[in-house]
């Protein structure tokens, strides 16, 4: 007797929940978007540049063994510059350091408001040639040489060397770059 009163509250337990969708169809559509939701989205920042740095790490190092620029400073100027891997540039074309066109630039091309409405810049096809293109942006303009004589693992002088030569027009660009290698010890990836 007690099994068929339990698997009869069962049944009709089923039924009320199945009645109420069918009553209000709106809730499951939306219980059913929640489950499809870009799991990226609910992220933190923390947890998204954590990410970043996972998944970039071993390119500035390579960077750096090859020109000499610190890991930390590329990857700081990585995930400052492209959004943590997810503003516009850096999604559509590859640009994770929003290096603009210039004269020069020869490859394809994607158009971003910066400072002025519609500025050009480099898109590549991979963040790997993002990556090396930064690193021969900073080694072939005079502007940079002076960052090359500076110590490698001194990263505070690159991120004001950086801004001093004109890297980005963010009265902070050098604060922000060393914040962010503090608090993620990103000097670990000059050693």
């Amino acid at each position: 007797m007690v099994l068929s009163i339990l698997i009869s509250c069962g049944t009709s337990r089923k039924m009320n929940l199945n009645k109420n969708i069918l009553d209000n169809p709106k809730k499951e559509k939306v219980h059913s978007e929640k489950k499809m939701s870009n799991p990226i989205k609910i992220l933190s920042n923390k947890e998204k540049i954590q990410l970043y740095i996972t998944q970039y790490s071993s390119i500035a190092k390579d960077e750096m063994r090859a020109h000499k620029i610190p890991a930390s400073i590329t990857l700081a100027q990585g995930i400052l510059e492209s959004g943590m891997g997810h503003g516009r540039l850096a999604k559509e074309g590859n640009n994770h350091f929003g290096i603009k066109c210039h004269e020069e630039w020869k490859g394809k091309q994607i158009y971003h408001d910066d400072d002025k409405k519609g500025e050009c810049f480099r898109s590549y096809k991979n963040p790997l040639r993002s990556y090396r293109d930064h690193s021969l942006f900073l080694v072939e303009r005079d502007r940079y040489s002076s960052l090359f004589k500076l110590n490698r693992k001194d990263y505070e002088s690159w991120a004001l060397g950086l801004k001093a030569a004109g890297y980005a027009t963010d009265p902070k660009y050098a604060e922000k770059l060393i914040s962010l290698i503090e608090r993620f010890k990103l000097n670990r990836f000059d050693e």
